[in-house]
């Protein structure tokens, strides 16, 4: 379960740790990249460079609460992401252990719940926008993040809410639908850059369904499309390094423009755990 802010009060950052280690700064000209050179290992692995620390939300501003996730590095301005769960789920119970990995790895991250558990996609995706909206604009992290990078990701009903938000919303950085269902049509007006991940032993969201609504994607607009074996429609729901290993490259690229992450899915380098790919390399970040 989500932690808690033990009384203090909800929607209000801890205070930064001791001094430690720093992270190296890098002296590229991306000013957006964060974090060490990435390897197979290191993007693999549970936790990033960033000590993350998390908050409560309450209801309001468009969704129905939630938690946040940041890292308390106070050096340098981070992208952010909203994280919607799937029809009649909670965040909380499923998808909330991406929140502290995605900060970890240098994101402000909001992960939401839904005003209604059984919202639709359109809904959704209003509510992740919202999320953005509030996280950029009211939440007690504001200052800590780069308004101009923000992503949405979605689980199921979730990730159509992910599509429509970034139909929506043209100027996100990435959208992320994770085993995702999108009944209010295809995916022809998303400009922004997609990545589908599904699961080869889904019976909810098949993977012949998925294959058609990766196809319906303009071909211009950056993509990729990955099939983890064996998975189910419920792998986004519980820790899984092999979607993280693609989630975390995708949101480096796109978000943070960092090209160091190319490596990782153009070709894709590390095979284990996918049945089948396809990617739109080269992957080139918009200015």
């Amino acid at each position: 379960m989500p932690h808690t802010d033990g009384g203090t009060g909800v929607d209000q950052p801890a205070a930064d740790p001791p001094a430690g280690p720093s992270t190296p700064v890098s002296t590229r000209a991306n000013p957006y990249e964060r974090g060490p050179d990435p390897t197979l290992t290191s993007v693999a692995a549970d936790f990033g460079p960033f000590a993350p620390e998390q908050l409560s939300v309450p209801p309001g501003h468009g969704f129905n609460g939630g938690y946040i996730y940041y890292p308390t590095d106070t050096g340098r301005l981070f992208g952010a992401v909203a994280i919607v769960p799937g029809y009649t789920a909670l965040f909380a119970d499923e998808e909330a252990w991406m929140g502290p990995r995605l900060a970890s790895f240098g994101f402000v991250v909001i992960g939401i719940e839904t005003n209604s558990r059984k919202d639709w996609d359109r809904a959704r995706g209003a509510q992740l926008l919202a999320a953005l909206d509030y996280l950029t604009h009211h939440s007690a992290v504001r200052t800590r993040i780069d308004a101009s990078r923000l992503a949405v990701i979605g689980h199921s009903m979730g990730g159509g809410g992910a599509f429509a938000a970034a139909a929506r919303r043209p100027s996100l950085k990435a959208a992320v639908g994770l085993a995702p269902y999108f009944p209010s049509g295809d995916l022809a007006t998303v400009r922004v850059p997609t990545l589908i991940i599904g699961g080869q032993n889904d019976t909810t969201v098949t993977p012949s369904y998925l294959d058609d609504l990766y196809a319906s994607l303009p071909a211009r607009t950056p993509s990729a499309y990955l099939m983890l074996a064996d998975a189910d429609h419920l792998f986004a729901t519980k820790p899984n390094t092999v979607e993280m290993r693609l989630l975390i490259p995708w949101l480096k690229i796109f978000v943070d423009n960092d090209t160091r992450y190319t490596q990782f899915l153009c070709p894709l380098a590390d095979h284990r755990g996918i049945s089948q790919h396809r990617v739109t390399c080269p992957l080139v970040p918009t200015a």
